[in-house]
């Protein structure tokens, strides 16, 4: 059963596969959050967070990408502007979700089954291993808050000796309920995105994925910061 799958069986469909820092200049396992004060950033009277244009880009290599971060929380968006910049190609992303849909677009019940995620996430891992096979990369976009979901992800990469970048999306608690509002969602309640930020708070902290094999963490910067998902894509480079 799918590791996020267990915390709310059936009623999302953003889920994670089954189980089979502070500088910007992030190496090896060194998480990377984005500085509030100094020559990176400024604020503006109304206290809102700007990212500097000389801050430094952050260097991400090229292997796998993984998404961490509960529904609502900014990853698709910033993805999608990681593809309008152009800085990764659109057959670089493997989301679940969009697997999910090509299968079992028109049989939505039948989604939502043990049966269904295996099915989902072989195909997951194999677009995935395809991609880390060409030496190219491959972001991973899931949920992935759970230890199990990401344990099979950094197993995968292993395979390939490819490097794997944990992104993390963590907005406080109100922000991303106020997103999930916006957003109009009817496959989660308000109630089952609390479960999962709350998985996040607890399992996916910047040290827990340097102890699971991430060569590098960086935060994603949002809402927060007042900073959109184009800016937020803006500060980061891709191999």
């Amino acid at each position: 059963m799918d590791g996020d799958e267990q915390l709310l069986r059936g009623r999302g469909h953003d889920h994670d596969a089954p189980s089979p820092g502070e500088a910007h200049d992030a190496g090896p396992g060194t998480a990377c959050r984005f500085h509030r004060t100094g020559e990176t950033a400024s604020r503006d009277r109304a206290g809102g967070l700007h990212l500097g244009s000389h801050t430094p880009a952050i260097r991400v290599p090229a292997g796998l990408v993984v998404l961490v971060g509960p529904p609502a929380s900014g990853k698709t968006s910033f993805v999608r502007a990681l593809i309008a910049r152009r800085q990764i190609d659109v057959e670089a992303v493997v989301s679940s979700d969009e697997i999910r849909a090509e299968f079992f677009g028109t049989s939505p019940a039948e989604a939502e089954s043990d049966a269904a995620d295996a099915r989902i996430f072989e195909e997951r891992d194999r677009r995935i291993a395809v991609r880390l096979a060409a030496g190219h990369s491959a972001v991973a976009e899931s949920t992935n808050v759970t230890p199990q979901a990401r344990a099979r992800l950094v197993a995968l990469a292993r395979r390939f000796d490819a490097p794997v970048t944990m992104l993390r999306f963590a907005p406080d608690v109100a922000d991303l309920l106020r997103q999930y509002t916006e957003r109009g969602r009817t496959d989660l309640t308000a109630a089952d995105v609390r479960a999962y930020a709350a998985v996040m708070t607890r399992e996916a902290g910047a040290e827990q994925l340097r102890s699971e094999g991430a060569t590098a963490v960086h935060d994603v910067p949002g809402r927060r910061e007042t900073i959109t998902p184009s800016e937020a894509a803006a500060h980061f480079s891709f191999a």
